[in-house]
């Protein structure tokens, strides 16, 4: 077949330079991939060559040179203006006959092997388009659903010109691209019907930390440029890529998402191309719809295996579009290109925390982006043409941004939007530009007032915040090169999955304690009591926080198991395969009576610190049922999903009888010690732990030491009273002894020991006793983690006094 056309099936990656990475990428899956598997819809390109034909025949080179001389490359104040001088000399020339002949000839062929009937897409592809460097996201024009040869001569003439939209002009000047080396290759595709199903991205790293071990697929009802551009708030999963064929079940989460718009196609008449904008129309979401999950289990672990292909494939991390055909009910892909952002970042040698020192009034929260805080002035924008209100460094509130909002992103320090998601057009360019973003607040525009001062803070995990007034922050670099290695254990402290995948960087020997009442609290919300008793709740408004947080689940009881297993799978799944310490709840009654529905199931105590807490809660007739439900997490956390690196550990055990009993029910809900090689520890935090080590042991698989609620029970001193405060010391003759006799026992029982509190980060000298005694592993809550390590290491080194 002649020059200007390729048949997907001629094309490989090899051919970048003459059918751009978009088309370039689709022959390559379909020659390599579609026989492995995964479906990619047949079609054909033009290629560069076409493009250099056409501006040949109708003498454009010189012309166009001509009025992108006079482009203002500073202020780019007239950018609309040269946009428009280019289209028209691009959409007022002769499309050539030798082109047309060839494109007739590809439509010929995707008749005879699709049918008469066929219905297409045809997208645009620069010959630069989507490098590592550079993702040209959304700068061309795609137009969908395009039947008839006429159509589609006019689509391609049309995808011509839109190489010269202002975005598309701006986004080269700001790339170093020079506008006469890009050509633009039109792809021509077999539709997808997703329309009348569902569409969607995924990426097989997470695109805010970079963490690689995960695929992260969002989708919505309808055509995809619902997420591309943000329009809505997406269903959102991310499954774990170690285990995709190992376990029943790698979904370590998922996010219902609002997807209040359906995007499907508008009526068109006969015979008449519309653009892209007319061909297409966003209907609103039936309520059942926005509440029931675009994607099967098996369809979303289909697509991560799909997606974790194409990355092998490519051996880099990918930026894929998916697509559901709602008449076959099969899944595509149609488009993969190289991830252009936290792949391509280098510096992974240094870590650097953001604290917030002030707080004030919260205008609006959503989706956070970039883990960093800035301040500036809120201008309202409306529309991408009030690009002159937008000063350099102040931060951009608006509806949505789709990629006609390009030119301006650059200029803002932070990005605020009503709608949209981790994978929208928002997102992908706030990263591109090192913005801050806080996306799908719903309310920006009425509660950020135009010209108010605010400070825009992701750097407190997947929510991020919008704070009135300009509030002063800390910034702390740590450079990790520097930093060396103890050879004991340095672990961490966690309970809030959102901070897992950054905090995974870290160089760490995983979790020593990661806390399970954190989950329940934030995650879940509701005493589990109240979920396996729901009829016994009395309190309407309980009731009703309990009806709508758990109506997507089939019933209460798998609201609380599914929540816990996945919260903790995300940890787990940040650390593997390091040990992750999971201790079981450890709320007291007063706790506990705080949660929803809460106050029916739990007694009043006077002293709940050392009342119904621990061990003795969960076989307890008031718990127990409670107890039941944390177990059935975790037993899926552990066979489930896969994560066998989590070990369970169990608080505030009084007796050795206790622990025996504890054990014993666990086994009986699924969770025997030592198969499928289950760790079970125990927390050393009453003197009764000590001075029965050796009894202890026989139980359990290690001791982790709670030195705070050692130290309240050795000296009987409240740990919360400040009239004590000269009085509750870790540095106490009589709390040192039981740890070491803790130490001393553990070692001889062949039993490790860790330690997890302040005590050693705030103090070197406690570090080096710790040290000194022959402890396992010492965890530190992240923002102490550095300050431990350097204590450790000083420590080990023994330049610190014992």
């Amino acid at each position: 077949m002649a020059h200007f056309i390729k048949l997907f099936n001629e094309i490989s990656y090899n051919d970048l330079s003459k059918v751009g990475g978009k088309n370039a990428s689709l022959g390559e899956m379909y020659n390599q991939l579609n026989p492995k598997g995964i479906k990619v819809p047949d079609g054909y390109a033009t290629t560069s060559d076409a493009y250099w034909f056409f501006l040949d025949q109708n003498n454009l080179r010189e012309q166009l040179s001509t009025v992108l001389d006079t482009l203002d490359k500073e202020h780019f104040g007239n950018l609309g203006e040269v946009g428009q001088q280019t289209r028209a000399l691009m959409l007022g020339a002769r499309f050539p006959n030798e082109i047309r002949k060839e494109i007739e000839e590809g439509y010929t062929y995707l008749k005879s092997k699709y049918g008469e009937e066929i219905s297409l897409a045809v997208r645009s592809s620069a010959t630069a388009e989507d490098l590592p460097k550079a993702s040209f996201a959304g700068q061309l024009e795609t137009y969908l659903n395009v039947s008839g040869l006429e159509n589609l001569y006019k689509a391609c003439h049309h995808s011509y010109a839109s190489l010269f939209t202002d975005r598309a002009i701006k986004y080269r000047v700001d790339n170093g691209f020079e506008h006469m080396q890009v050509a633009l290759s039109v792809g021509v595709q077999t539709m997808v019907r997703s329309d009348e199903a569902c569409s969607g991205v995924m990426f097989t790293l997470d695109p805010d930390s970079g963490f690689r071990n995960v695929v992260v697929i969002s989708g919505s009802w309808g055509l995809g440029e619902n997420v591309v551009q943000g329009a809505v708030n997406t269903d959102e999963f991310v499954v774990f890529k170690p285990m995709i064929d190992k376990a029943s079940q790698p979904i370590i989460s998922r996010k219902l998402g609002s997807k209040a718009k359906t995007m499907v196609y508008a009526a068109k008449s006969e015979g008449e191309l519309q653009s892209p904008t007319d061909a297409i129309v966003n209907l609103d979401t039936p309520p059942e719809k926005q509440d029931e999950f675009v994607l099967q289990d098996a369809e979303v672990i289909q697509l991560a295996k799909w997606g974790n292909d194409i990355e092998a494939h490519y051996k880099q991390a990918m930026d894929i579009e998916w697509a559901k055909d709602g008449l076959t009910g099969d899944l595509f892909i149609v488009q993969a290109r190289p991830e252009t952002v936290k792949s391509q970042q280098q510096d992974q040698a240094s870590f650097t925390e953001y604290t917030l020192k002030e707080e004030s009034e919260v205008l609006c929260s959503g989706i956070g982006l970039s883990n960093r805080i800035v301040s500036g002035i809120a201008r309202i924008l409306n529309s991408p043409k009030e690009i002159d209100k937008l000063q350099e460094g102040e931060v951009l509130v608006t509806t949505k941004t789709d990629p006609d909002w390009d030119p301006i992103l650059k200029k803002a320090s932070a990005i605020v939007t009503e709608q949209g998601g981790r994978t929208s057009h928002a997102a992908i360019v706030a990263r591109e530009v090192g913005a801050v973003a806080v996306l799908g607040t719903n309310n920006a525009t009425s509660a950020i007032q135009d010209g108010q001062e605010v400070t825009v803070s992701s750097a407190g995990g997947e929510t991020g915040y919008v704070y009135e007034g300009r509030l002063e922050w800390e910034e702390k670099k740590t450079d990790l090169s520097k930093l060396g290695k103890p050879r004991t254990k340095a672990m961490l402290i966690l309970g809030d999955p959102e901070q897992a995948f950054k905090y995974s960087f870290l160089p760490n020997d995983g979790v020593g304690l990661m806390r399970m009442e954190f989950i329940i609290n934030n995650s879940i919300q509701i005493h589990p009591m109240a979920l396996k008793h729901f009829d016994q709740v009395e309190d309407p408004e309980a009731r009703g926080k309990i009806e709508q947080l758990t109506h997507h689940y089939p019933n209460k009881e798998d609201y609380f198991v599914a929540r816990l297993a996945e919260a903790t799978s995300i940890i787990a799944a940040a650390f593997y395969p390091k040990d992750v310490i999971v201790r079981m709840s450890d709320f007291k009654s007063n706790e506990y009576a705080n949660l929803i529905g809460g106050r029916k199931f739990e007694p009043e105590e006077s002293n709940p610190m050392i009342g119904l807490r621990g061990a003795s809660r969960y076989y307890h007739p008031l718990y127990q049922e409670g107890f039941e439900l944390e177990c059935r997490a975790m037993k899926k956390v552990r066979e489930e999903m896969g994560l066998t690196n989590v070990k369970l550990m169990i608080p505030f055990c009084r007796t050795v009888e206790e622990g025996k009993k504890v054990i014993d029910l666990m086994a009986g809900y699924g969770l025997k010690r030592g198969e499928n090689a289950l760790e079970i520890y125990v927390m050393v935090e009453i003197p009764s732990n000590a001075l029965l080590a050796e009894q202890f042991a026989e139980h359990f698989d290690g001791f982790s030491i709670g030195s705070n609620d050692l130290t309240q029970l050795t000296l009987g001193a409240d740990r919360d009273s400040s009239l004590l405060s000269d009085i509750f010391s870790p540095f106490d003759a009589a709390v040192q002894q039981l740890i070491v006799m803790t130490l001393q026992k553990a070692k001889q029982t062949g039993k490790k020991v860790g330690l997890c509190g302040q005590a050693p980060s705030d103090y070197p000298e406690y570090a080096s006793f710790l040290v000194a005694h022959g402890i396992d592993s010492i965890s530190f809550n992240p923002d102490a983690f550095f300050r431990g390590v350097e204590n450790m290491l000083q420590a080990e080194s023994g330049q610190v006094k014992k």
